[in-house]
């Protein structure tokens, strides 16, 4: 979906559910009150679906709110401490899902991800590179982590740490769902 200002679909779907928890709904009251199915508010916050802007606009006059205050108003005006499992916004895609911890604090100099692969799904055919150090452990499955020309399989326990600018992908090779908790720094997402 094309929306204003360049805000990417990471961001639409942090702002309409930070929105709506802030408005103290649920996503099955504000289906009821704009006629979108929960499932699909659901997918919208989720990532699975990228709203049209006729969609958006259905859904943000049930909170009611109109689409510039939308993309303009504070994500956080306080400094949150503690970050419930509903919090967490998935900016996976479909076979990997990646739950950004604490995306509701734009000022945050800190990412952390807690990740699930399914068996055989990886963070792309290209290798990612961008400023920073990462590291992450292992919390059950196998991972296949690729740092340059160095290909490392990871279990249970084991970990990882390298400068993000080295060109680096992670893979699920197993047959069961891959879980790593992981931590960027500066933020990439």
């Amino acid at each position: 979906m094309a929306t204003p200002s360049g805000t990417d679909d990471a961001m639409v779907a942090l702002r309409l559910r930070v929105l709506r928890k802030s408005k103290g709904l649920s996503q099955r009251e504000l289906a009821r009150r704009t006629g979108v199915g929960s499932g699909t508010i659901s997918q919208i916050e989720s990532m699975a679906m990228q709203p049209s802007v006729s969609v958006l606009k259905k859904i943000l006059d049930g909170i009611p709110m109109d689409l510039a205050s939308f993309f303009s108003f504070e994500l956080s005006t306080e400094k949150a401490r503690v970050f419930r499992h509903g919090d967490h916004v998935n900016i996976g895609a479909p076979g990997i899902k990646y739950l950004l911890i604490a995306a509701q604090r734009p000022d945050r100099n800190l990412q952390m991800l807690h990740e699930f692969y399914q068996p055989g799904k990886d963070s792309g055919r290209r290798a990612l590179s961008h400023e920073g150090e990462e590291c992450g452990v292992v919390i059950s499955g196998t991972l296949e982590v690729t740092i340059g020309d160095e290909v490392h399989l990871l279990s249970r326990g084991d970990a990882y740490y390298f400068s993000s600018a080295t060109p680096h992908r992670f893979r699920n090779p197993g047959e069961s769902v891959c879980e790593v908790v992981s931590a960027c720094t500066p933020p990439s997402f």
